[in-house]
This record gives structure tokens, C-alpha cells and sequence, in this order.
């Protein structure tokens, strides 16, 4: 295969290619492009699951990733001065975007192992004589930490502060704490941070899920981690395959060379466009100024619209529930006899009905509903489908 890097050099000298004229190609007239490839959209009742894409971005996001699809412009540039501004808005010494939460989770961690130094930074995932352990309490393994360990590190898992003070050595890399299960932890966040200092070990928090509220923003960074990480596609409702991650300036400095536009990096996939990036820096400006008070009302209102339209129904019961950490938006428990009819056989008609609405099963004991993300007036819509399910269901 042609050596791309001379290609390039060559486009220049080739009158087809430097004659073609800079204007933008015509846009066609409006379609219906889900509809086109045999898509059927939906009613978000579900929440912010990647698989449901996320949440739809504000306005504000769309209008600026528009404006970047018309300019180029240097992207270590755009990068870095987003990062500065988002820094200053989270009173963080620097920031980045990353390909969502998991690219930052990777990116930090490369930081951790690797550093700025060029030789490491190409040898990742080979981490062979680098610090390459990672301290995780136990109850904080999940799914997500796949994006740590593909910088080629181990999992040091521990429960209590004894074993913690044991396990660190001259190989501890990072500690990695996971928001959402402090509740499930012995070690709890402020002994986290104090412990990361003690030993001068870096302490990464991700998350991601947690805003609302908004003071989670800034929160953690205040508290003493050295990074933190959020999603950019979930509540702030930035594009869904953007992140935040920021905290000290030589880790984030770090992170940004372990990632894409570096070719040679572990990160090179963890690509972030422009549109992206720019695209975030404003979803984060515009969710920062927003009323999160009347949000909250109105998603208390949306969950009692519904709650209100099935408590009518024989048997059936309604919770209204507010977790603790991630996702702390109204989230509508509702129960009924499950011998008529199953948790999943509401959550299939639901899904296959008209219009199509996707809830959540909380195992085979509760139906659960999130309508935080969902548009204006789709509350009602899912109140009146779900009481026509669950009626024909109980009668």
C-alpha cells in the first residue's frame, strides 16, 4: 500500500485535485432517513442506556456542530483551547474531550502509565517495567473498567484500607474509584483521595451517570482527585460519543498524547472531531446555566402524570424513586399481579405498540420509567399506552 504521508504531499501538484472547487455539496431535500432504512424511532422512557442512544442533544450542541462542519480548523488547537475553557468552568487546572467516558477512561489511565514519555506512550499496551497496577476496591469492578485495563494494566483488587496500604507499591500506577458505588464500598471517597495523597498514587473518579445535580460538576475535583471524568452524551446531552475528562494539568497534558490525532498511541481510536468537541464545550456551557431547579419539576410532574394514570388500575402500585449517586433524576416504579402479566411481556408491548415506547424491567418485580430525556408531551403519550397495556392485562 502507497505510503499515505507521501500521497498527501503529492495532492498539491495534481491539477484535478488542486482545481476542484472549495463550495459545499447540496443539500437534499428533507427526509425521513430513519424511515428510509426501516427504522422505527421511539419513546424514551427508559433513560440515558447507550443501546436507546443516550439522550438527544440540546439545540445549542446541534447548532455548533453545524457551525464546525463548515470550517476546518487544527484540531490540537480546538482541543486545547475547549479544554481551557471547560477547565475554567469546572475550576479544573485543564481539561479535554475524550471519545465519551470510556475514552476517558482509557486516556487517563495511558496518562498514569505512560506519561508524556514518546517510547511508552508507542509501547502501550505493552506496559512491561512501567507502573502498571491499578487499585480498585472490589464492589467497584463493573463492565466499564475493560477501557482501564486496555492500557495494558492489572487490577489490584482490595476491600479494606489494610489491604489497600498492602497492595501499594513501586508498580501502583492509578486508584480508580467508581462513583456510583461509594454506598457499596468499605473505603469510602474522602479516605480515597486522602489515601491517593498519603501514597501519592493518582486517583481517577469516574462519573459518569452522576449529573444532576449540577454541583457534581465540580464536586469532586474540589474534593481532591487528581481526574475526573463525565459523559458528555447522557444529562448534559452533549453528543453521545463525547466526554469530559479533567483534573491536574500534567495528567491531562499527558492524555491528549496517548490519544488519537497521535497515530502511534494506544488512544488512536478514541477519535473526537471537531464537531464533537466544539459541540460539547457548548452543551457544557448551556447545561451549566440552565434551570436544574424547574428540570427537577418537571420531571417530578412527568413520572406523576403516569403514576397517576395506572394507580386507578386493580392492584397496581406506584413508587417514585430518586437514586442515590448516578442518574438522580425521578425514576417511576411501577407494580401489579405478574401472574396476569409479566414485567417483560409489558415491556414487549410497549415496545412494539404504536407508538413504539421503551421502558425499563427492574428484574420480574417492577416496571421502571425514566421520562427525564423524553420530549415535551411524550409523558402523556406513555401514561395512556401503558394504562390501555396494563387494563386489558387486569381485567
Amino acid at each position: 500500500m502507497p505510503n499515505r504521508r507521501k500521497f498527501l504531499k503529492t495532492i498539491p501538484a495534481v491539477p484535478a485535485l488542486s482545481a476542484m472547487p472549495a463550495t459545499a455539496a447540496k443539500i437534499p431535500a428533507k427526509r425521513d432517513y430513519f424511515k428510509e432504512l426501516g427504522l422505527r424511532t421511539f419513546i424514551n422512557a427508559a433513560g440515558t442506556y447507550t443501546t436507546l442512544t443516550a439522550s438527544l442533544m440540546q439545540p445549542e450542541a446541534v447548532a455548533a456542530i453545524e457551525y464546525a462542519s463548515k470550517h476546518f480548523v487544527r484540531l490540537n488547537e480546538l482541543q486545547d483551547a475547549c479544554g481551557k475553557r471547560i477547565a475554567d468552568l469546572l475550576g479544573a487546572e485543564a481539561a479535554m474531550i475524550s471519545s465519551g467516558a470510556a475514552g476517558a477512561l482509557l486516556a487517563g489511565t495511558a496518562a498514569c502509565v505512560a506519561g508524556k514519555d514518546p517510547e511508552k506512550i508507542k509501547r502501550l499496551p505493552d506496559s512491561a517495567g512501567m507502573k502498571n497496577e491499578v487499585l480498585i476496591q472490589k464492589s467497584h469492578r463493573y463492565g466499564y473498567d475493560h477501557a482501564v485495563r486496555a492500557a495494558g494494566v492489572t487490577m489490584i483488587e482490595i476491600e479494606t484500607t489494610a489491604e489497600y496500604e498492602r497492595a501499594v507499591n513501586e508498580r501502583t500506577a492509578m486508584a480508580l474509584f467508581f462513583n456510583d458505588a461509594d454506598p457499596r464500598g468499605q473505603i469510602k471517597v474522602e479516605e480515597w483521595i486522602a489515601l491517593g495523597k498519603k501514597h501519592k498514587i493518582p486517583t481517577f473518579n469516574d462519573a459518569a451517570a452522576d449529573v444532576p445535580p449540577v454541583e457534581n460538576l465540580t464536586k469532586y475535583i474540589k474534593m481532591g482527585f487528581d481526574l475526573v471524568t463525565f459523559s458528555g452524551g447522557k444529562n448534559i446531552r452533549g453528543p453521545q460519543s463525547a466526554g469530559l475528562l479533567f483534573g491536574r494539568k500534567d495528567l491531562i497534558e499527558a492524555a491528549k498524547m496517548n490519544v488519537s490525532p497521535n497515530s502511534d498511541s494506544v488512544g488512536r481510536g478514541c477519535k473526537v472531531n471537531k464537531e464533537e468537541i466544539l459541540g460539547m464545550t457548548v452543551a457544557l456551557e448551556n447545561y451549566m446555566k440552565r434551570d436544574h431547579a424547574a428540570e427537577m419539576r418537571e420531571g417530578e410532574r412527568r413520572v406523576n402524570v403516569i403514576a397517576a394514570a395506572v394507580r386507578s388500575l386493580p392492584g397496581v402500585t406506584t413508587d417514585i424513586q430518586l437514586p442515590a449517586i448516578a442518574n438522580r433524576v425521578p425514576h417511576l416504579h411501577v407494580k401489579w399481579d405478574f401472574n396476569k402479566m409479566s414485567v417483560r411481556d409489558v415491556v414487549t408491548k410497549l415496545r412494539d405498540g404504536e407508538p413504539s415506547i421503551e421502558v425499563t424491567p427492574s428484574g420480574r418485580d417492577a416496571l421502571v420509567i425514566n421520562t427525564w430525556v423524553a420530549q415535551p408531551g411524550d409523558a402523556e403519550i406513555v401514561a395512556k399506552r401503558l394504562k390501555e397495556v396494563l387494563k386489558a392485562a387486569l381485567a
